[in-house]
């Protein structure tokens, strides 16, 4: 125990309890209130050596009313959120927060960062959030999987470094390339994007640098490229895998100097860009092949954001429909509503083309579907035209044949004597654990409430299985 003050702002009895029980021995005084007029009140008479608190409060934002609540500019503040959007992420950064941790969080990484925290005092001044109170920036969703991807982007708003986004194709690379773009620091500049694979390999160093006049045939005038283009703001080079050799040589001397000449020119021009970059392809698989410099990976990789795809965040399906619903309304497209069971059977199809194809679907329907309520038969109907075959069967189904062939396979070998029982628990149990600790965020106490198991159990299961719970 040490002689800090730790002050909990969290309207809820029992998270405040449950928190309270677990910081005890790292503070000297631990205070709780639930309100915003109840933090002011304690506010005035002491001084905490940390803040945690929630968003939303029964009397009002916990994050927008901070500033000027007497807290002192050094006091390191932890927010936690159950409403895990990217928008609170970033006004959770624009209030210099020490840390967000979306709900339900687990509580050793909350002790973690209590205990970071209190031996470490802010520093560097709050970055104002260019995110209104409702603005996603088009990400959509709340799932796990995406809260990495939003504390992520919120802690790009105070600097300039490179980025590199990587995720399968249509998870909305550009989107959070965008995002990134909207919440930093050169928010005011422009956003200038050019894709590697959609351009002639001859052209590429042209597209990007620009030319003079005579510099190549065709070449009539003079042509700024996007590095001049993007000037003061972000330039977003997407499928940077797809980018030749030789493009990539005079790229990484950009990245390196910051300087960069046109094409048939001669004079040095300034690089004044954050550069943000994407692809689909397994960028160490293309440097071990040579496909790809290395020393220009790793000026591009300085913050990696991995997207996840649409089959491991199937809880924002729902959202993400309500989302192009209204888009295409806006766009003037029906608006369309969507039977349980309609949502159901999209929630259950595993979307190679992802967030994209989903957008796709849900257009197609808005427009075929002849009633408002979308129905199962409509959503069966354009996903055979989609060309992906039929829907996929009901996930037990699924499972029950996979027993079937997994047991006849094993029945009909060696290790079809003793404990084929006691194998198949082991690989459905693995699964089912690995699952349910990625949905949850690794915290093992939602984890074995999830399950209906005691947490010691999980504990010792998770042990047995060779399970790490912080990489499930």
């Amino acid at each position: 125990m040490n002689g800090k003050t730790i002050l909990l702002v969290e309207d809820d009895p029992a998270i405040a309890m449950i928190i309270r029980e677990t910081l005890l021995d790292e503070c000297g005084l631990f205070a709780s209130v639930g309100s915003i007029a109840e933090r002011n009140a304690w506010l005035a008479d002491h001084r905490p050596d940390l803040v945690i608190t929630d968003v939303v409060l029964p009397d009002g934002d916990g994050i927008d009313s901070l500033p000027g609540a007497g807290v002192d500019a050094d006091t390191p503040v932890i927010v936690l959120s159950a409403q895990n959007t990217l928008d609170t992420a970033v006004r959770a950064t624009g209030i210099g927060s020490y840390d967000y941790l979306p709900k339900p969080f687990d509580l050793e990484e909350l002790t973690a960062s209590v205990r970071a925290a209190l031996n470490r005092r802010r520093s560097e001044p709050a970055v104002k959030a260019g995110a209104g109170p409702a603005d996603s920036h088009g990400l959509v969703g709340r799932a796990p999987a995406m809260q990495a991807v939003y504390r992520t982007i919120a802690r790009l708003a105070s600097n300039d470094l490179a980025v590199l986004i990587l995720g399968e194709s249509g998870t909305g690379k550009e989107v959070v390339a965008r995002a990134v773009h909207a919440t930093g620091l050169r928010r005011a500049g422009p956003f200038v994007a050019i894709n590697m694979a959609a351009i002639p390999r001859e052209l590429i160093e042209a597209e990007l640098f620009g030319h003079e006049k005579g510099a190549f045939t065709g070449a009539h005038s003079r042509n700024a490229g996007r590095f001049e283009q993007a000037a003061g703001g972000t330039l977003f080079l997407d499928e940077i895998g797809d980018m030749p050799l030789d493009a990539q040589t005079r790229l990484l001397r950009v990245l390196q100097s910051n300087e960069y000449s046109t094409v048939g020119g001669s004079q040095a021009l300034k690089a004044d860009v954050r550069v943000v970059a994407a692809t689909h392809r397994d960028m160490r698989s293309l440097v071990a092949d040579g496909r790809f410099r290395e020393d220009l990976f790793y000026r591009l990789n300085v913050i990696p954001v991995t997207l996840p795809p649409l089959r491991d965040r199937r809880s924002d399906i729902a959202a993400l429909v309500r989302h192009f619903v209204e888009a295409g309304r806006a766009s003037g497209l029906p608006d369309r509503q969507f039977a349980p069971a309609a949502m159901q059977l999209l929630e259950r199809h595993d979307w190679p083309g992802n967030v994209r194809e989903l957008g796709n679907v849900v257009q197609r329907l808005a427009v075929l579907s002849r009633d408002t309520m979308v129905m199962p038969r409509d959503v069966e109907a354009v996903l055979h035209d989609h060309g992906d075959g039929p829907m996929p069967a009901d996930p037990a189904e699924t499972i029950a044949r996979a027993v079937d062939d997994w047991t006849r396979e094993r029945m009909a070998g060696p290790d079809g004597d003793g404990d084929i029982h006691a194998q198949l628990e082991a690989i459905v149990e693995a699964a089912l654990l690995r699952r349910v600790l990625r949905e949850v965020r690794g915290n093992q106490l939602e984890a074995a409430r999830r399950l209906g198991i005691n947490r010691n159990t999980l504990r010792k299961r998770l042990g047995q299985l060779d399970i790490d719970p912080a990489h499930p």
